[in-house]
């Protein structure tokens, strides 16, 4: 026999032996996950041995009872013994909306229990089958208080060897299911498919496993899908130490990950459900919503949210209808029972254009103002706290940003997080811009969700979804208005108001608002002209409370078109150049000193603005409103080597102001002259054609 065929069949052979001896050894037919202990019998032939499968699945082998109590359940509670004060633990499992059914008879049936409501093992004591009209213990189970319950394990990514081949962190759910988000593969390899063996590293020993909808073709494209494989036969993760994406006919590994040796996961006994990815249907090339199991639809039908339970964390997916420069927000509100953003808690999702990455970031939101790295609509990250959503998987496809995360039920920042109740909750959402930070801006009043929408993040089964995602009219190309210019004052008023929505700053400055902007001489972000050697004198209305970021807007002039110089770090002020509105204390640290009372343009109408052709069209529906107290006064002497373009900004925030274009001393006097000059040959023609024509007529 020729050597390649000995090596072959040897390396088979090992690979059984150890698939046998490591499969009988941690998961073989007989592991059905953590033993909580044997069913006490106390009437109607009570019998089974209870395991728990994960933290919360109940795993009951050879469960017999004889069916004929009246009002028997799977009943579970936390108090010192089975009571009255437990709840139902529904067998067959049921949808949310449907009534448990009493226990039939069961000879050596194995079973198992899902605890609802996303309780967990942890939070109960005992398992009883339990008649409620006679409140009669049959028969039950007491948890160990130090019992350790099999738990999925998170493993790294796969390393990225050919055909761009790449995810995000692969999970083993189950002893024969492992979850791959986020996969990339470009589908140009002509023999590939998933594979697993044994060793230090992927060879051509191996053993293919089916793709996620059990074909053994070779593998198509991925383009950042989240799928599930199943191992097949008896084979489980204890019996390999590695997955890869391999290449048979040219044994090529384009990429694995290591299955590691100590693994305590739950057993496979069909308590992980595989379920087709999202997208796939096959009489259909459109997605189709329905196809997970929980989908609300919010913001007239631009946002769809699709959740599901997955252990300790909830795994959400947002679609949204939005541009690639937006972004959707989407979480828990402020105050139970009605939307409000204040105190609310979600997770901003969209496209980073400056990173070229999908995003999902986790913001806090203090005030109604920008962040100004202490209050304000904040990253978690950027005020001391960290980003507890994890990113599964994005894309975009025809006009549509998809966004799928986890985050946890409960974290350890209760300041900045609110605990994902195990019940109807309140829920916020709004589409508003990203800005130069890949943050979010602030959103227009009709880009917001105002009724109270509630979602049970622990609930199955909600379809609560249409197609109309994908029917939505693009939003009109709008005319932006005419930008402002004022170039002949010396003087000049500064206060806040509205930004004029898709017509106003953003696309005259070309960068996301916040919401509102500068009013200069009661125009909206108008373009200034200054002269060096000239003194300008600036009446601040930008408002002056400090500790309220909503109303604090410090006006001051740099070299920064994006300004907020107060939120800035030692670093990122040192890039800037400030030429009036900025002082040092005796420690060198700088503060504002141009802000005064604060003076806010604000709407007297509910219309949006986009409905107003022009700015002046658009003023009329404004109102000046001020607070009690004194304008602060900023004079600004442009000195000889003052750049040719510098900006009026805002302190505490970024994007509030514009351009003001640095002139040589005489140029408006100049300009005057020419304006003359200009119009008075003019006028002569204008006489001299009149004459003509009136001669020529008689």
């Amino acid at each position: 026999m020729d050597a390649t065929p000995r090596r072959l069949i040897s390396g088979l052979l090992l690979f059984a032996l150890a698939t046998l001896h490591l499969g009988y050894a941690r998961n073989g037919p007989n592991y059905y996950g953590k033993l909580i202990g044997t069913l006490q019998n106390y009437a109607h032939g009570i019998k089974g041995k209870a395991y728990a499968v994960d933290d919360a699945t109940i795993f009951i082998k050879g469960f017999c009872y004889d069916g004929t109590g009246p009002d028997a359940y799977f009943w579970v509670g936390n108090s010192t013994m089975p009571s009255p004060e437990g709840y139902i633990v529904p067998y067959p499992e049921t949808d949310k909306e449907s009534d448990p059914q009493v226990l039939g008879a069961y000879n050596y049936t194995d079973i198992i229990l899902r605890l609802p409501g996303g309780k967990r093992i942890r939070d109960i004591k005992w398992l009883s089958v339990w008649c409620r009209r006679f409140t009669v213990d049959f028969g039950d189970v007491y948890i160990p208080h130090d019992l350790k319950v099999p738990k999925l394990q998170v493993l790294p990514e796969f390393s990225r060897l050919a055909h761009d081949l790449r995810s995000g962190n692969i999970s083993i759910l189950d002893s024969k299911t492992i979850y791959i988000p986020n996969l990339h593969y470009d589908g140009g390899g002509p023999d590939a498919y998933f594979w697993v063996g044994n060793g230090s590293e992927p060879s051509h020993f191996g053993i293919k496993v089916p793709n996620e909808i059990g074909s053994l073709a070779p593998l198509r494209g991925y383009q950042g899908e989240d799928i599930e494989i199943v191992l097949p036969g008896n084979l489980t993760v204890y019996d390999i130490n590695w997955l890869a994406v391999w290449c048979v006919e040219y044994r090529h590994n384009f990429g694995h990950v290591l299955i590691p040796k100590d693994l305590d996961v739950p057993p496979a006994l069909g308590q992980t459900k595989i379920t087709p990815p999202w997208w796939y249907n096959p009489t259909s090339s459109t997605p189709t919503p329905k196809a997970v199991s929980n989908c609300k639809e919010m913001l007239e039908g631009r946002v769809q949210v699709q959740w599901q339970l997955k252990g300790e964390n909830v795994q959400i997916r947002i679609s949204g209808r939005i541009r690639e420069d937006q972004y959707v927000a989407f979480g828990l509100s402020g105050r139970d029972g009605t939307a409000q953003m204040i105190g609310g808690d979600v997770v901003v999702i969209g496209y980073d254009n400056r990173t070229g990455k999908f995003i999902a970031e986790d913001y806090y939101m203090s005030d109604f103002a920008q962040c100004d790295g202490k209050r304000g609509v904040c990253p978690d990250k950027r005020i001391g706290g960290k980003n507890d959503a994890v990113l599964l998987h994005g894309e975009r496809k025809n006009g549509i940003t998809t966004v799928t995360y986890t985050r946890p039920l409960r974290t350890n920042e209760p300041e900045k997080d609110k605990i994902i109740p195990e019940m109807e909750t309140s829920v916020i959402a709004a589409i508003g811009p990203l800005n130069a930070k890949g943050e979010a801006n602030a959103h227009e009043r009709f880009d917001k969700t105002t009724e109270d929408i509630r979602i049970d993040f622990t609930s199955r089964n909600v379809h609560e979804c249409t197609n109309s995602l994908y029917n939505i009219p693009d939003s009109p190309d709008l005319k932006p208005w005419t930008p402002a210019v004022i170039n002949d004052k010396d003087t000049f008023s500064v206060r806040i108001g509205p930004t004029g929505g898709k017509r106003g700053y953003s696309r005259i400055t070309g960068t996301p608002s916040w919401g509102i902007a500068w009013y200069i001489n009661d125009l909206l972000i108008p373009e200034l002209t200054v002269e060096r050697g000239q003194t300008y004198t600036f009446i601040v209305e930008g408002g002056n409370d400090s500790v309220n970021p909503a109303r604090y807007h410090p006006f001051y002039i740099t070299n920064s078109p994006t300004g907020g110089y107060g939120q800035k770090n030692e670093e990122e002020q040192m890039e800037q150049k400030v030429f009036a509105g900025v002082k040092y204390d005796f420690n060198g640290y700088p503060y504002p000193t141009a802000a005064g009372r604060y003076c806010e343009w604000v709407r007297t109408t509910v219309d949006s603005a986009d409905n107003y052709e022009t700015f002046n069209s658009f003023f009329r529906t404004l109102e000046l409103k001020c607070d009690k107290g004194e304008p602060a006064k900023l004079v600004w002497t442009v000195e000889e080597d003052t750049p040719d373009l510098v900006y009026y900004q805002c302190y505490t925030h970024n994007h509030l102001g514009w351009k003001i274009r640095v002139v040589d001393a005489g140029y408006r006097s100049q300009r005057n002259v020419n304006g003359v000059s200009q119009v008075l040959p003019t006028f002569a023609i204008l006489v001299t054609s009149m004459l003509a024509v009136f001669l020529f007529s008689r």
